[in-house]
């Protein structure tokens, strides 16, 4: 059975949800049967980089979105399940997500991917626009 070290990943959570911090994400990875802070970054591209093949992760990304009007920070969960998963890990993935919401309560959109093209920084802006509601780009 899976478990979660909460405290460890809440300070992880927080700290990118912080104004105050860079931390613009966090990475939850297995760490045999649990669940751990698996690293955290200011640079979207060394999120990117920890999704491989052989990796399953569950990361919690800020995005800052807007336009001259409003700007804010959006925040993704984005589950990983890399090509070379098996079958029982990946529907672990699924099970054990609950325990990652249980600490990670506040995005905008969740994603679920094993393909490098959905976590381009463009598709996932685009797609927290939609989710975000109000778009002022249009009265330019």
């Amino acid at each position: 059975m899976t478990l979660i070290d909460k405290e460890a990943c809440r300070e992880a959570y927080n700290d990118v949800r912080d104004d105050n911090t860079e931390t613009n994400w966090a990475v939850f990875t297995y760490d045999g049967p649990r669940i751990v802070p698996g690293g955290q970054g200011v640079e979207y591209e060394e999120f990117k980089n920890m999704c491989t093949d052989t990796a399953r992760l569950f990361g919690f990304v800020r995005f800052m979105t807007g336009d001259d009007m409003s700007k804010r920070a959006k925040f993704a969960l984005i589950t990983w399940i890399g090509e070379d998963i098996s079958g029982l890990q990946r529907a672990k993935v699924s099970t054990d997500k609950s325990l990652v919401k249980d600490v990670v309560q506040n995005y905008a959109k969740e994603f679920l991917t094993g393909d490098p093209k959905e976590l381009e920084e463009d598709y996932i802006r685009q797609e927290l626009k939609k989710a975000g509601g109000a778009n002022y780009d249009a009265q330019a």
